[in-house]
């Protein structure tokens, strides 16, 4: 299994077809293996390929954080789609055998110019397959802490200003003022994003550029739809 060279424009590709119907590399939640693969990418995947570029701008913001994310980190190669060979050298793929797609070609040092055909054929068919395959919109559901300067702050239109904040693939929900000591409260508000569209950095930028009102900007809870 793998990716291939992540810096190719091969392996950038099974990146992107690995997570169009994927929030990240393992599981639901960050985690290790993003970092891994986060840091094989020379930089952010191009704008065609949206669900890599999405995934990538979203781990990017756990950089301050990455250390503390959950997992243990593995050989690159023992990450990604299971039917495509590893060629970085970084992890050995199964030795099971696949009769629908098998990518390992021939087991002598110099290929043979059938083998190369074969494989080219084989990695034809898989992003095929893929690209048969419909995209699905990640979309997750966030709850912001957004912290006032002082107890004199207006609340009314420090929310105010918090929802005039609109964007393609973002949804404010409800809300409400959370007591924090000494006569201060926060908002707590609730919002959908479209992975790809809005990121937390993006919404942070925006609801601290209220500086008039708004002293800093957390986020509470963060949970995969």
């Amino acid at each position: 299994m793998g990716f291939g060279d992540l810096k190719s424009p091969l392996g950038l590709q099974l990146l992107n077809d690995f997570l169009a119907d994927k929030s990240y590399i393992e599981g639901y939640v960050p985690s290790q293996a993003d970092i891994a693969v986060f840091e094989a990418v020379s930089g952010p995947p191009p704008a065609d390929l949206y669900h890599a570029l999405r995934w990538y701008n979203h781990i990017k913001s756990f950089e301050k954080q990455k250390s503390s994310l959950p997992g243990v980190k593995k050989a690159l190669g023992k990450y990604g789609p299971a039917d495509v060979e590893d060629s970085t050298g970084s992890g050995a793929a199964d030795s099971k055998d696949d009769d629908d797609i098998d990518l390992f070609g021939s087991d002598d040092e110099e290929e043979s110019e059938e083998a190369k055909r074969l494989r080219e054929e084989r990695l034809a068919q898989y992003e095929s397959k893929k690209s048969k395959k419909p995209a699905l919109v990640a979309k997750s559901s966030l709850l912001l802490d957004v912290k006032p300067w002082d107890d004199e702050t207006d609340m009314a239109k420090l929310e105010e200003c918090v929802r005039s904040i609109q964007a393609d693939g973002l949804v404010w929900g409800s809300s409400k003022l959370v007591p924090v000591g000494y006569g201060i409260k926060k908002l707590q508000i609730q919002c959908v994003v479209e992975d790809d569209k809005v990121g937390t950095d993006m919404l942070e930028e925006q609801i601290t550029a209220f500086e008039d009102y708004v002293q800093s900007m957390d986020v509470a809870a963060f949970n995969k739809i």
